[in-house]
């Protein structure tokens, strides 16, 4: 089945050069392109897209409050920021605010696609710094300090290879168990650190004792 991908971005050229690639990519399916927040907020949640390529800095309304209000309406859609350069305190809030992770607007066409396919199979495009900004967004709390003692020993196996940029796949593959409870941990993780995606739950990792002097490695390739 293609991947369904829409595209937030206002600078016209670069808009069309993603929509064209898109078009004509094998195993994708182009839905919709936007050139603004406001614009889509009423039509991008029919076109129900798997991923969404979204511009962080929109005129008006910028991109990260339009993830922060597009989130809720399609819990499933992984949205991807583009952004020129490593702009860390626009991605650490979109993150904060739903985002799966980040793409440089210079990536080139295999990049891009790759970078698309490996967000849908479930990877968190986002460097070690990235994670850490984010982590400080959440800082422990008595209920939450020894979130890490309530993970169980499977638990804290699948968290592990999350951060270490294992897909659900591979994590089903390598323990042994379906997909549908990969899923199941990884929600239970989620509840458990009190995050809402998996790469706000990397970021807590490298801050838990389990990770203590270490980092978050990924297997896959990183996108900047």
């Amino acid at each position: 089945m293609s991947i369904r991908v829409s595209i937030i971005e206002d600078d016209k050229p670069a808009r069309e050069i993603l929509a064209r690639w898109l078009s004509r990519a094998e195993g994708f399916k182009f839905v919709g392109q936007f050139e603004s927040g406001e614009d889509c907020l009423s039509r991008l949640p029919q076109q129900k897209p798997d991923v969404v390529l979204m511009d962080i800095k929109l005129p008006g309304m910028n991109g990260v409050e339009c993830v922060r209000q597009l989130k809720p309406q399609l819990p499933k859609t992984q949205f991807v920021m583009l952004t020129v350069y490593e702009d860390s305190n626009h991605i650490f809030h979109a993150l904060q605010a739903g985002a799966t992770g980040y793409l440089l607007k210079q990536a080139g066409y295999n990049e891009l696609l790759a970078a698309i396919k490996y967000v849908h199979a479930g990877g968190s495009p986002m460097t070690n710094y990235i994670a850490r900004l984010v982590a400080q967004c959440f800082p422990p709390t008595p209920s939450q300090s020894n979130a890490d003692d309530e993970l169980s020993p499977r638990e804290h196996e699948v968290l592990g290879m999350l951060a270490r940029g294992f897909l659900f796949k591979e994590i089903a593959e390598t323990l042994k168990i379906n997909i549908h409870t990969v899923d199941t941990y990884c929600r239970r993780i989620y509840e458990k650190l009190h995050v809402r995606s998996r790469a706000q739950a990397v970021a807590k990792y490298v801050n838990l004792p389990l990770a203590a002097g270490g980092s978050v490695h990924s297997k896959g390739t990183q996108s900047g």
